[in-house]
């Protein structure tokens, strides 16, 4: 097994990862599944599904990605888009960052590029949200350019190819795979076939939990782990930070039939969308009628409506929530029916546990709809 500092630019693992390239776009071609934006791999398709598998498995991708693409089918209609109408079609994808710097980049597409996004990855790097890989898998797929996208599946193929014990969550790791692969990539179609093909047998071969499906994979007369029995030992990876945890007290705020919102500031954690009003820390019922009376907040009952949880990727949200029956619309607030939240706001996955508390206390269809 090789030890943890690897070199990279060595003519045994050019000579390796070369005789692989036909062997893997000959499976692709075989066992390729039809996403859409393969069948139709206009770069504007490809910029918009590799955004949204990012941190999203493919199956809950799939109808988002043909909403997205009906509500904006150009680059021109998403520069244009209505922020709220944006975060409306990504909710339920998280990282919403992903859904702003889209249109952020389809802007600056606009302005500078004639709305045609860039054909390299040197230019594509320059637009919001796409880093290496994102601009490596729209110059590969999308314009045949020779240029690799490295992302966990590829990282587990080659790292399992080369029997390397590097630490994949390193950049100099992943720097150095892309290096060496670069020197190998074909151009053209082959170059789109073998970014695709590197990816999917990572998702449905060289699979990241459980055992992998060795004796499917077409690169296993070539695999250095496989040929050594250690395939459980790659890829190697740093032990995981600890996850920072936060408390929260959420309100439901309810007068009539309506309840309030509020949006997010514009910075930091889940910027610019609409919640429910929440404070820090887990709050008793006295802690939270104080609040309620230092905030000008007239209530005549006050209920627990229990407990969630969300798990960011480096932060936990430990909530407690409250039904508060208020008097009248406090100001501060917008107050919405649920069908007018659901229709026209977008509230976070991290709210959905109160959102559906607040669904079924606000039942009915007068309720709801009124």
């Amino acid at each position: 097994m090789a030890n943890t500092t690897y070199n990279y630019n060595n003519d045994k693992d050019r000579e390796l990862l070369s005789a692989c390239v036909p062997l893997i776009t000959g499976w692709y071609r075989q066992h390729k599944k039809p996403f859409p934006w393969r069948t139709d791999p206009t770069p504007y398709h490809v910029w918009i599904s590799e955004i949204m598998l990012q941190q999203t498995r493919i199956e809950a991708a799939l109808p988002y990605y043909s909403r997205f693409l009906e509500a904006f089918p150009t680059i021109e209609a998403l520069a244009e888009a209505p922020d709220d109408r944006l975060m409306r079609l990504w909710q339920g994808l998280g990282y919403y960052s992903r859904a702003r710097n889209l249109k952020k980049a389809a802007v600056l597409i606009c302005e500078t590029y004639g709305g045609r996004l860039p054909d390299r990855a040197a230019e594509l790097k320059k637009l919001p949200g796409i880093g290496d890989y994102t601009a490596g898998a729209i110059a590969s797929i999308a314009y045949g350019q020779p240029e690799p996208a490295v992302d966990g599946n590829v990282l587990r193929v080659v790292m399992r190819l080369l029997a390397c014990s590097d630490d994949v969550l390193a950049g100099s790791t992943r720097n150095g795979v892309a290096g060496l692969l670069r020197q190998i990539y074909p151009s053209g179609q082959e170059s789109a076939f073998l970014t695709e093909g590197l990816m999917e047998l990572g998702e449905v071969i060289c699979i990241p939990n459980g055992e992998a499906k060795c004796s499917d994979c077409p690169l296993c007369g070539l695999c250095r782990a496989y040929m050594e029995e250690s395939c459980s030992r790659y890829p190697v990876r740093s032990a995981p930070k600890e996850r920072k945890v936060e408390e929260k007290t959420v309100l439901l705020l309810i007068c009539g039939n309506k309840v309030a919102i509020r949006r997010r500031g514009e910075e930091g954690l889940l910027a610019g969308l609409w919640e429910y009003p929440n404070t820090e820390g887990l709050l008793v019922p006295d802690e939270l009628c104080a609040l309620l009376d230092r905030q000008g907040i007239g209530y005549t009952a006050v209920a627990g409506c229990g407990d969630a949880r969300h798990i960011f990727t480096h932060i936990e949200w430990r909530m407690h929530g409250y039904r508060v029956m208020c008097r009248e619309e406090t100001e501060g607030f917008v107050w919405k029916t649920p069908w007018e939240i659901e229709e026209g706001f977008a509230i976070p996955t991290a709210f959905r546990y109160f959102d559906r508390q607040m669904k079924k206390y606000l039942s009915g269809s007068a309720v709801g709809q009124g």
